[in-house]
């Protein structure tokens, strides 16, 4: 069953500047599907026209429908209503999701609420287990905390757990370990991997890291100055590359890694 269906999506700025281009590409339930390309291609625009969240000075056309809701042109109330259940977002820098002025536990808390109406200590509880369905050590003090009190890793599980609380259908995961040291990135992927697979949830997985969407997706979709420029099957686009971009996207990951091995054997 197709769960997200993207058609003919364009996003122009108020002077006129087109940042995606005509981009058509449908999710079905369960299934991975990653956005690739490098910063400026237009992958995290897509994501936020997806979820209703484009910034003012920007027109979207075309259609995107979500869980069987119309999103483009979709009034504020029926958005909201969209978000959480249908789908939910990790964003690559989490104080960017978290409100530093509210502690941890209660930003958890609230989405909680209003998917299963607990409240007092039962919600405690929920909020605690929630944190440790992201295998954050001592649950209690973080939900005490402040997000500038917790680590970058931390802050990031937080985001996953606070994105998970609705059990949404779609998780959107834009670049979610880019700002992280390399142990804490693999062992982010390794966690976000599991949990989506127990719940059998679909994803939307967006970086410029070949290697990272090959290892966390089913299919690739190769984006260029706002269009798409290849899709099909992760390990065939990553692996045999057909289109010019591609093929140099690919070449360039295998020169850093060449460059990081020699590096590491000095």
């Amino acid at each position: 069953m197709t769960l997200l269906d993207v058609r003919g999506l364009t996003v122009r700025t108020d002077d006129g500047r087109t940042l995606v281009d005509d981009l058509s590409f449908t999710v079905d339930s369960g299934e991975r599907l990653g956005l690739i390309g490098e910063s400026g291609s237009g992958k995290s625009l897509t994501t936020l026209a997806v979820l209703g969240l484009l910034p003012d000075g920007m027109t979207v056309t075309g259609s995107v429908e979500l869980a069987g809701t119309q999103i483009v042109g979709a009034p504020e109330k029926r958005l909201t209503a969209v978000r959480g259940r249908d789908a939910a977002v990790v964003f690559q820098e989490p104080l960017t999701a978290l409100d530093p002025l509210m502690r941890v536990g209660r930003q958890i808390a609230e989405p909680l609420a209003r998917r299963t109406g607990l409240r007092g200590r039962n919600l405690r509880t929920a909020v605690t287990e929630a944190l440790l369905r992201v295998r954050l050590p001592e649950p209690e003090r973080i939900a005490r905390a402040f997000p500038h009190e917790i680590s970058g890793g931390q802050r990031q599980r937080v985001a996953l757990a606070m994105a998970l609380a609705c059990e949404p259908s779609l998780l959107i995961a834009d670049e979610p370990t880019t700002a992280l040291d390399v142990s804490v990135q693999a062992e982010m992927l390794e966690l976000l991997d599991t949990l989506v697979r127990e719940r059998e949830m679909a994803v939307l997985f967006v970086s410029h890291d070949l290697a990272v969407v090959a290892a966390v997706t089913d299919r690739a979709l190769v984006m260029k100055d706002g269009r798409a420029v290849e899709e099909g099957p992760v390990l065939d686009v990553v692996g045999a590359p057909r289109a010019a971009y591609t093929k140099a996207l690919v070449a360039g990951a295998r020169k850093l890694e060449s460059a990081l091995d020699l590096r590491s054997a000095r």
